[in-house]
């Protein structure tokens, strides 16, 4: 899980914001738990505690979200899957978790899909799950501020595509967060 950004469209960083009394990091980390996945690691910015999470700090935050990937990518070289969510995509759900995960096979890329969402629902969306060396192919085409967007539009033959439930919708700015808060209280899960 990547957690490291600045949050500077939100005026904080975003790990540490809480919905429904729970830190966006530990919400994370509870979904991709209740997801099936064992190991959880979470990169975040130096000071970020992270309970049931193995964490790497991503002393260089500042560089994108590419940065905190790549030290995620080297922190995992030796796994045979490594399945992506960002802390700040409150909506994203254990069951998109546990589809993602379950319809990953070797040499292939599982996204989430949201249907309803647009024309033909989100494409493809987080979570993401793929081996360590498709992440590094991402990582040679990715932008400064992205991950596996160029890869998944390059290798379109390779993405497996799981309708899941949910929400991918992220909180950057206050705006986000508020409208979040208001249509779904405080009852997220």
């Amino acid at each position: 899980m990547l957690a490291a950004g600045a949050g500077i469209r939100m005026g904080a960083p975003k790990a540490e914001l809480r919905i429904g009394g729970e830190r966006l990091v530990d919400r994370a980390v509870r979904v991709l738990r209740d997801g099936g996945c064992s190991d959880v690691l979470a990169v975040v910015r130096p000071g970020v505690a992270v309970p049931g999470a193995t964490v790497v700090v991503n002393s260089a935050a500042e560089r994108g979200l590419r940065s905190s990937l790549e030290l995620a990518v080297d922190a995992v070289a030796d796994a045979d899957v490594l399945l992506l969510l960002l802390a700040d995509q409150p909506g994203v759900t254990g069951a998109a978790v546990a589809a993602v995960l379950g319809a990953w096979r070797p040499g292939r890329i599982a996204t989430a899909r949201y249907p309803g969402r647009g024309d033909a629902g989100l494409r493809y969306a987080h979570p993401v799950a793929m081996a360590p060396e498709l992440w590094r192919q991402a990582l040679a085409v990715a932008g400064q501020d992205e991950g596996a967007r160029a890869l998944l539009r390059a290798r379109p033959e390779l993405v497996d595509a799981v309708d899941v439930t949910g929400d991918p919708d992220d909180l950057d700015t206050p705006a986000d967060l508020a409208r979040w808060e208001s249509t779904r209280g405080r009852g997220v899960s």
